[in-house]
């Protein structure tokens, strides 16, 4: 894993680690995060190893804007109300995954029926989906079942295994991106689109 401090030259970095299929651990508007592109099965299949997740549990996806919401997702008038309101932030909505659209790439960590997907508000990560142009799965920085993580000191001693001994010359496909220690906080609300909008507007307020 290659440990680079933020700046805009981190940014060509992470680009380029994203579209060669590796994960890069990046800072977001909740706390750290994994990052890979969702249509690169490899490079989804290591966020599971590396976090030790089980298959069984979807992953959300980071997107750029709205149209790549309605490339992915079936989204009403309704809906797209409340995702124009709450995003960016940190709200995920699921929604019904369009999987007739052959057009697109297969989306990779999510289920068959539904996808959990978000625009969050952090610059930094806002430029970095915007030119890699592919949608992003993503999830906290931890191992599965426990607390996200949110110091670097901590990320650097959980997942010493792929740091290896010097973590900034060991597996470059591993891209660590230091903005120092965030306040502690909290992961995404989830709000399921699919159910009643009136019900889900009553949870938001």
């Amino acid at each position: 894993m290659k440990v680079i401090k933020q700046s805009q030259r981190t940014l060509k970095k992470a680009i380029t680690v994203i579209k060669s299929g590796g994960v890069v651990i990046c800072p977001t508007d909740t706390v750290y995060g994994f990052l890979a592109d969702a249509t690169n099965k490899k490079a989804v299949e290591k966020i599971y190893k590396i976090k030790k997740r089980p298959k069984s549990k979807p992953l959300s996806v980071f997107i750029k804007d709205l149209h790549m919401a309605k490339e992915l997702a079936e989204i009403n008038d309704k809906q797209a109300k409340i995702l124009q309101k709450y995003w960016p932030g940190k709200y995920t909505f699921v929604l019904k995954h369009k999987l007739w659209d052959v057009r697109r790439p297969t989306i990779y960590g999510v289920v068959k029926e539904t996808i959990a997907i978000r625009i969050p508000k952090y610059v930094f990560l806002n430029q970095l989906l915007k030119k890699v142009n592919r949608p992003l799965v993503q999830t906290s920085v931890n191992m599965s079942g426990q607390a996200p993580l949110v110091k670097i000191g901590d990320i650097l001693k959980q997942f010493q295994d792929i740091a290896g001994s010097d973590p900034a010359e060991s597996d470059p496909a591993i891209l660590l991106i230091d903005a120092g220690n965030l306040k502690k906080g909290k992961p995404s609300k989830i709000i399921d689109l699919r159910s009643k909008t009136e019900g889900v507007l009553t949870r938001l307020r």
